[in-house]
């Protein structure tokens, strides 16, 4: 058995205890503090590892398409990059790895430091013409990306208890969202002012201090199972088993389709629209982002208030009637740049408030043994509406245009309705 570090100088102890009465309390609140941290303490980080999670993901969803876009690419080219998000789908087949081998905190330390490499990667890459090279960084970001995101939700689900969940997914929303803004707005901005390969350079630089800065997150105090063959597969069939599962995974797929569908489309729009990379981001960075932090508040306070399945019907409504801004936008050229920067508002405030309500609802129909397996299960089917929502979506654009494109996309968000009995019973029953 390891002695304790003041066992070799009893003597010592025993002086510094009398003489500083205060010192053993101190380290053992210090001690507790680290194992139990305080909600306060629970949220802030939760804030940055949402933050962490949603910056690759905008880079390859926001940003990269506005940078191929300006170099000439067509709309079905960048609408089967959609197609590169695939591994947030099938993230489940190494989840487990993550439930089981090593701590949480390695893994988002390591899948970090991987991405700042590829993002310093792809300087100097030319975008008018994606070849094996540039392709193969984006994928790999992508891998990564997801790897880093089963580690911070397994993580997040364990240290949260479920009464810290409403106001952890506002603010897990609210920096999500802010990081796919510093992606998609910021970003592009530099990029116009000062060239991509800076951009990508600078944005390497900061991952790479995320990575140093996981190794300080707080232990979660939950023991996970022995590894096992049942471990892995036990997750998956805990979910097959519940009653209903074929309609709550209907219901993942859809909820947010309408959303999925327009999203890939937003940006080569603006830019069709003429609007300058400046512009870009100061829509989404200052406008936008106060709308999505707003909105991911909202919806995380309705959602802690009246429950997960009132939030999901209510404020599912408001995420697909924002689709209509674009439509009408769209629909009337006349309307601006204004009129693209009220339709960017309105659909951040309320895509902020259907996101909250609905990863609350995946956050709690997942046990806690099995946290990174089944909340990757979970989103890999929300993943796959975004991928071949998306990988469509040039074509769709092309075909109808984006007003008639974007108005599709409104109705495209109902569907998820008819499954919110069964919805219901499992949040009753979580």
């Amino acid at each position: 058995m390891k002695k304790h570090p003041f066992s070799l100088q009893p003597s010592v102890f025993s002086l510094n205890t009398w003489t500083n009465p205060f010192r053993t309390t101190m380290i053992k609140s210090i001690k507790e503090s680290d194992r139990y941290p305080t909600t306060g303490k629970k949220l802030w980080w939760i804030g940055l590892l949402y933050f962490a999670e949603g910056l690759p993901f905008g880079i390859i969803i926001d940003t990269l398409p506005v940078y191929f876009r300006l170099n000439g690419l067509s709309l079905k080219d960048i609408g089967l990059m959609s197609l590169i998000s695939l591994p947030w789908s099938i993230k489940f087949l190494w989840a487990p790895a993550v439930d089981f081998i090593g701590r949480r905190r390695h893994w988002i330390m390591a899948a970090q430091a991987g991405m700042a490499f590829l993002t310093i990667s792809l300087m100097g890459i030319d975008p008018s013409k994606p070849g094996v090279l540039l392709l193969s960084c984006m994928i790999g970001l992508a891998i990564l990306s997801a790897t880093q995101d089963i580690a911070i939700d397994a993580y997040s689900i364990e240290i949260l208890e479920q009464s810290e969940m409403g106001a952890a997914n506002g603010i897990r929303v609210a920096t999500y969202r802010v990081a796919l803004i510093v992606a998609g707005g910021l970003l592009v901005a530099i990029g116009g002012w000062i060239g991509w390969d800076i951009t990508f350079f600078l944005t390497a630089l900061f991952l790479g201090s995320l990575s140093c800065t996981s190794l300080l997150l707080p232990s979660t105090g939950y023991k996970r199972s022995d590894h096992s063959l049942r471990a892995i597969v036990t997750p998956l069939f805990d979910l097959l088993r519940r009653p209903g599962v074929l309609w709550v995974a209907m219901f993942i797929l859809t909820f947010k389709l309408g959303d999925m569908a327009m999203g890939p489309m937003v940006k080569p729009f603006w830019v069709d629209r003429g609007l300058s990379t400046t512009e870009i981001g100061f829509i989404t960075g200052t406008f936008g982002i106060v709308a999505s932090i707003t909105g991911a508040l909202v919806g995380g306070s309705f959602t802690t208030k009246y429950g997960i399945f009132r939030g999901l019907w209510v404020l599912g409504i408001f995420q697909a009637v924002s689709n209509l801004g674009y439509a009408t936008v769209a629909t009337y050229p006349n309307t601006g740049h204004l009129g693209v920067y009220l339709a960017s508002i309105i659909e951040s405030f309320c895509g902020g408030l259907g996101t909250a309500s609905f990863l609350a609802f995946l956050m709690c129909i997942c046990k806690k043994e099995f946290a990174a397996t089944q909340y990757a299960i979970l989103s890999a089917l929300f993943g796959l509406t975004r991928s071949f929502s998306g990988a469509a979506s040039g074509w769709m654009a092309s075909l109808f245009g984006y007003d008639g494109y974007f108005f599709i996309t409104f109705f495209l968000a109902f569907p998820a309705y008819l499954m919110l009995k069964p919805v219901k019973r499992w949040i009753d029953s979580a």
